[in-house]
């Protein structure tokens, strides 16, 4: 485990000791917590964005592809 020292707003301070006297939960373990579930949303959001960039880089071909398709005459 690595120990770091933040600063964190007065308001989410209270709201976040608040929250931890209700649902009994160490404060250091629902920081992990937060912090892990934000990593996982971040990481969504780059592949989102990375998925989207390479479907650009390819969208021109696959129409080209597409109306090539389109074009062939599948007569037997």
């Amino acid at each position: 485990m690595k120990t770091i020292s933040l600063k964190i707003d007065d308001s989410v301070f209270g709201e976040t000791e608040k929250i931890l006297a209700r649902i009994k939960k160490p404060r250091n373990r629902y920081i992990n917590e937060a912090i892990e579930f934000y990593n996982k949303v971040q990481r969504k959001q780059i592949l989102e964005k990375k998925l989207k960039k390479e479907s650009e880089l390819v969208q021109a071909d696959s129409m080209s592809v597409l109306k090539d398709f389109e074009e062939t005459d599948y007569a037997d």
